[in-house]
């Protein structure tokens, strides 16, 4: 299908980049204009990390990275995967909060080997809530509590491995494989910090009430009181999650979120040095996130953002729009170097169905595509009389030859 960008739209979307910005706590385009650029300096990049990056979760944009598709070992950052699958059982009505979880042998001995091991302390051979489970394994990081669950949800650890992949694949989690539930080393268990971030994002906009675990400093089983083992959650109020991980092949590792306002901000390290360490550069990452970008909503559902010529139609024109919000991530103060274009069919051909993609919007900035989003029909246009069709394609014809 051939493609044109509409210069004559053009003017059009700038217009709409102003008539669809949304009040505060967004900026509006006066302010914007109105406040000048903030220097962007450079991340505070992890010395000594393996890998990291910084995420912006409403976008899915990535701020800052480096090695963010190099595979390494993920440790216990794990058993994120591991709640998340269990919170889409739960969604589908394939188990249920109160149902009795048993602690096998094989998950109390496995689960706790090694010196990379740690426990949630449920007795061996008895039962208890799987949000008990749950919260024993997000809270505490529980690699006995991980493998109960995997083994109450798919009858087996590595059943449960192949539900893993496959809402990974679903996710966009392109460079991961996963074999056990809790994230002790293994050959081919492995994933990447930019897969990693797509799975916090996921988990926070999927399952919000499986993902407030993550932020409980505390959780009690058998009488034994553990800590949350992620430090930024006693540095700053705003960081609400998610999960740290260590072994010795791993290093220390930490996937992190935090909301300020209505920006949510996910970053992750792979390979620190230290506890200390992995938290002190999550934490100057997601400052400076916050600090130096802003969100914009550019254009919302039902509001015009371009018309366009519609052949044999009952009517001439066609309002285009987008179906969801498009949002975009930028430095702040650089709204106005915001540069939107459209992409539509070159002959649109009634009928035409409200909803139906005809295109795709794009915005960009200094030459790079920073969001982008389907444009699609707000109005439908059914085909038009016998003699409006004859019409249209004689000039449909004249203008092809």
């Amino acid at each position: 299908m051939k493609f044109r960008f509409a210069v004559a739209v053009a003017a059009t979307l700038a217009v709409g980049l102003v008539s669809a910005q949304t009040p505060t706590p967004q900026p509006a385009p006066a302010a914007a204009a109105a406040t000048a650029a903030v220097p962007t300096p450079p991340a505070p990049a992890p010395a000594v990390s393996k890998a990291w990056v910084l995420m912006d979760y409403d976008t899915g944009q990535v701020l800052a990275g480096d090695n963010v598709h190099t595979q390494l070992a993920p440790a216990s950052i794990t058993k994120v995967m591991t709640s998340y699958v269990v919170a889409a059982e739960l969604k589908n009505g394939k188990i249920t909060r109160d149902d009795q979880v048993m602690m096998s042998e094989r998950a109390w001995r496995e689960g706790g080997a090694g010196t990379d091991g740690s426990y949630s302390g449920f007795p061996v051979n008895q039962t208890a809530r799987l949000e008990d489970m749950e919260k024993g394994m997000a809270i505490q990081s529980g690699n006995d509590a991980a493998i109960a669950l995997a083994e109450h949800v798919a009858g087996s650890e590595e059943a449960f491995a192949s539900l893993m992949n496959s809402y990974a694949a679903k996710i966009g989690m392109k460079d991961s494989h996963f074999v056990n539930a809790h994230g002790l080393s293994a050959e081919g268990h492995h994933t990447t910090a930019y897969d990693l971030a797509l799975l916090g994002r996921a988990m926070v906009r999927d399952y919000p009430e499986t993902y407030a675990y993550n932020k409980v400093k505390e959780f009690t089983v058998n009488n034994i009181t553990q800590p949350n083992r992620n430090l930024l959650l006693w540095r700053d109020a705003s960081v609400d999650g998610i999960k740290t991980g260590h072994t010795s092949e791993a290093g220390y590792c930490l996937m992190s979120s935090a909301k300020r306002g209505d920006q949510r901000l996910i970053a992750v390290v792979m390979g620190d040095s230290s506890e200390k360490q992995r938290a002190d550069d999550s934490l100057a990452l997601l400052n400076w996130g916050f600090r130096f970008f802003e969100t914009h909503r550019l254009y919302e559902p039902g509001k015009v953002v371009a018309q366009q010529k519609v052949w044999k139609g009952a009517q001439d024109q066609v309002q285009l729009g987008v179906a969801q919000p498009l949002l975009v991530m930028a430095p702040r103060g650089r709204y106005n170097d915001l540069k939107p274009s459209i992409e539509v069919a070159k002959n649109l051909v009634a009928p035409i169905k409200q909803g139906q993609a005809v295109g795709k919007v794009k915005v960009q900035l200094d030459g790079k595509v920073v969001a982008e989003a389907p444009l699609v029909a707000i109005n439908a246009v059914e085909e038009g009389n016998f003699f409006k069709r004859l019409w249209d394609a004689f000039w449909l014809w004249w203008e092809s030859e």
